[in-house]
């Protein structure tokens, strides 16, 4: 009797810490062991992009030539993505989830903004438009946690349920409640959304594939060590 019930305890905790409010994650996790995976593959052989614009170097450095997006192969619902990043002058790139329309993915998806804060056009936009923003949504908790053009960066975006995390160089920077973005025209905070995005976020859905976007604005974008662990 005594065991049935520690197993049911243990059970419930269980369930609810895969399943129920997540805890806040304060840094980066350790991306090897159990669960974790490549999210592209090591050759790119598991990821969907136009051939000739995405490619792969001898050292894992993945990078494009044109403005098109590289997409999981398999759509994700919970997930914890780890990935490096690499700016260059006037970078302006993202990480995509919950993309359930990767055609026509900017209004069917969630865009983690990438940008190179320290150049003019993007230090003088919208603070949700700023490196760790949910992009026309809501900024980061603080601006210039990215560091300058071309050294690493370390970006790790937790999904579960309606919530997202994004922790960039070691610093939880944005906590996103889905639920509370229920309009197409204005954000919680009454800043207006670009016309562009024009499905509330509330109502996306969470079965989705998970992208990368590519050169940007004109400005190249690098990218490693990309792995993912479903939850």
């Amino acid at each position: 009797m005594k065991k049935g019930l520690l197993l049911l305890i243990t059970t419930l905790s269980l369930t609810y810490s895969l399943y129920g409010q997540t805890t806040p994650p304060k840094g980066h996790p350790n991306p090897v062991g159990p669960g974790w995976k490549s999210l592209f593959g090591s050759d790119l052989s598991e990821a969907s992009y136009p051939k000739g614009v995405w490619s792969i170097d001898d050292g894992g450095v993945i990078t494009a030539t044109e403005d098109k997006t590289i997409w999981s192969a398999v759509p994700y619902d919970d997930f914890v993505l780890d990935l490096l990043f690499k700016t260059a002058d006037g970078t302006n790139s993202g990480v995509v989830v919950h993309a359930s329309d990767t055609a026509n993915w900017i209004p069917n998806s969630v865009e983690i903004q990438i940008a190179d804060d320290y150049a003019q056009k993007w230090a003088e936009s919208p603070k949700n438009w700023q490196c760790g923003a949910f992009f026309g949504h809501q900024a980061p908790t603080r601006q210039r946690v990215v560091k300058k053009p071309d050294e690493w960066n370390r970006y790790t975006i937790t999904c579960q349920g309606k919530m997202i995390y994004i922790v960039l160089n070691n610093e939880l920077v944005n906590t996103i409640d889905l639920t509370k973005f229920t309009s197409a025209k204005s954000n919680p905070d009454g800043s207006e959304v670009p016309s562009w995005l024009s499905m509330p976020p509330a109502e996306l859905p969470l079965h989705g594939y998970i992208g990368l976007q590519g050169k940007h604005a004109g400005a190249p974008i690098y990218f490693r060590n990309v792995k993912i662990k479903p939850l």
